[in-house]
């Protein structure tokens, strides 16, 4: 599903020059659950730019379900972004005066869905994670949990190919970030694709692969046990 060869990606500020990926080769499989992890500065971000196509990389090749999307133009990239993946960020990013129903359907407004399709595929979502009956809720009304399941209901929607979590417990307590990642391994037994951007082991450990970026180079990939976050080396 997903295949980078040989991707680099060079920021410069002025005569500096910052290699925030280097020359990186990976593949991840449909239907496999992928955690990225590396401290500061390790290109983990970057990574996670490149594999959602919020950026492309300077050199190399980027394979998403058999299209080199590397040398796409914007206006592809953002029709890619919108139909493929489905984004779940650390900070929920929902409109605060907007109902869940409304915030999920956002994405399907965006690809031109009619009025009645895209309340039905909202309502569906929103049961799918477990809000069949928060739909009309601001989400000042709802818990940190519960908002991160409308924003996970919002990725789900366009049924898109790969789920993309970037720090999806960062402001999450201890029982809701198990909440989630429970919901994201469900998701990932029906078959979905998830490919996860952390800093911490405990959350590492529910993913079925961990991977570990150092100054923009895979440095280790190990199969996780299941539920045991350790395994063996790749």
């Amino acid at each position: 599903m997903i295949e980078l060869e040989a991707v680099s990606k060079l920021y410069r500020t002025g005569p500096i020059k910052v290699h925030a990926l280097s020359a990186v080769d990976l593949t991840i499989d449909e239907g496999d659950f992928v955690a990225i992890m590396g401290p500061s500065g390790s290109g983990k971000s970057t990574m996670m730019n490149v594999l959602g196509c919020l950026d492309v990389p300077t050199s190399g090749k980027y394979m998403l379900n058999g299209i080199d999307v590397s040398k796409l133009r914007e206006n592809r990239l953002a029709e890619i972004r919108n139909r493929q993946i489905g984004f779940v960020f650390q900070s929920f990013n929902l409109i605060a005066r907007t109902s869940a129903a409304r915030n999920v359907e956002l994405p399907l407004i965006y690809a031109g869905v009619g009025r009645r399709s895209r309340r039905a595929r909202a309502r569906a979502a929103l049961e799918r994670v477990g809000l069949g009956d928060r739909q009309n809720h601001m989400p000042n009304e709802l818990s940190g949990g519960q908002q991160q399941r409308v924003a996970i209901a919002r990725a789900l929607v366009t049924d898109p190919a790969m789920i993309l979590a970037d720090e999806p417990t960062g402001n999450l307590d201890s029982a809701s970030t198990v909440e989630i990642m429970r919901l994201l391994v469900e998701l990932n037994e029906t078959g979905r694709t998830v490919v996860l951007i952390t800093h911490e082991n405990e959350v590492a450990g529910f993913a079925k692969r961990v991977i570990e970026l150092r100054d923009g180079k895979i440095v280790r990939d190990v199969s996780n046990g299941v539920g045991s976050g350790v395994g063996g080396e790749r």
